[in-house]
């Protein structure tokens, strides 16, 4: 199959790549300038905030207050991540766009990560997504693991699809394949995309890969060639996983982009302001920017 001619890009930095932030917490107002701009980038969906206990995560407690103060730009979708009815309720009081539910496709992961079995997670998203259809809200399905779990090893392509089946099925517009520590391979990635594709329609296929073994590009275009066109990505290359030792942060949206432009794929996201947003995310946080893309090119003064 040929590469797709066009990629939507889906952001994750504001909200899979702060919530597992280590400099302390975040300030809401850095937050909310950080999406301010990723809207001008020329970003059409960004997962803005995580309607999840503050107990267990902490660093987005302060979801309605972003979500309240974030400039909203036009033909932007601002997504959140919203695992129970609680979480969708408050998400919808906050006039989210969409929202995101996840499961995981490795039943050791889904125990350590969220203390219930795979069956058990995906029951207890049902009402969530029937609500959340009943106010015309989309719903979006996460299937993490899907390439490797720190607790069990391999895990199936067979297993991930049908996890993938099943939130389809629950009513999931997009289901996004989320290789969670990052240790996927090309053929990996395509032999976990067949299988998939045996009960998802390409056209609603995502892919969410971290970078852990440097991998993430490559997986990228490898999937491209299959004609994946829809990738999730954060700026600067923000993220990781608190229950995945070592895992490092998402592939970064600067390196995504300039892929793609390499490829004559359309994004319509502009790469030096995405560059520009990393150094100044990095800068915020204290930490080194996770683009090498953006290291390469370098920060261009904004007027």
């Amino acid at each position: 199959m040929s590469l797709p001619p066009q990629v939507r890009i889906v952001e994750m930095g504001p909200r899979d790549g702060l919530q597992n932030a280590t400099s302390g917490f975040v300030p809401t107002e850095v937050k909310i300038t950080l999406i301010d701009r990723l809207s001008a980038t020329g970003l059409t969906h960004i997962e803005a905030a995580s309607f999840v206990s503050p107990k267990w995560v902490p660093q987005m407690r302060d979801g309605a207050a972003v979500m309240a103060g974030i400039q909203r730009a036009k033909g932007v979708t601002y997504a959140a991540l919203t695992p129970n009815l609680q979480g969708l309720t408050a998400a919808l009081a906050a006039n989210v766009g969409e929202v995101a539910v996840f499961g995981a496709a490795s039943e050791a992961f889904s125990q350590k990560n969220i203390n219930c079995s795979i069956a058990e997670s995906l029951a207890r998203f049902e009402p969530v997504i029937e609500a959340a259809h009943a106010q015309g809200v989309r719903v979006r399905g996460y299937v993490s693991t899907v390439m490797g779990c720190p607790y069990q090893g391999d895990v199936s392509p067979a297993q991930v699809a049908q996890v993938a089946r099943q939130l389809l099925a629950m009513g999931c517009y997009e289901i996004s394949l989320g290789d969670t520590i990052g240790v996927g391979t090309p053929l990996q990635a395509k032999r976990m995309l067949e299988a998939v594709r045996q009960y998802v329609p390409l056209e609603q296929i995502a892919v969410h890969f971290h970078d852990t073994y440097g991998q993430a590009i490559a997986n990228l275009y490898a999937v491209l060639e299959e004609g994946v066109a829809i990738i999730d990505s954060s700026v600067a290359g923000l993220g990781g996983c608190p229950y995945a030792a070592g895992a490092s942060g998402n592939v970064a949206t600067e390196d995504v982009l300039y892929l793609l432009q390499g490829l004559d794929i359309a994004t319509g996201v502009d790469l030096q302001a995405m560059i520009n947003t990393g150094f100044w995310i990095s800068q915020q946080m204290q930490r080194q920017n996770g683009s090498k893309v953006a290291l390469a090119k370098g920060i261009k003064h904004e007027n």
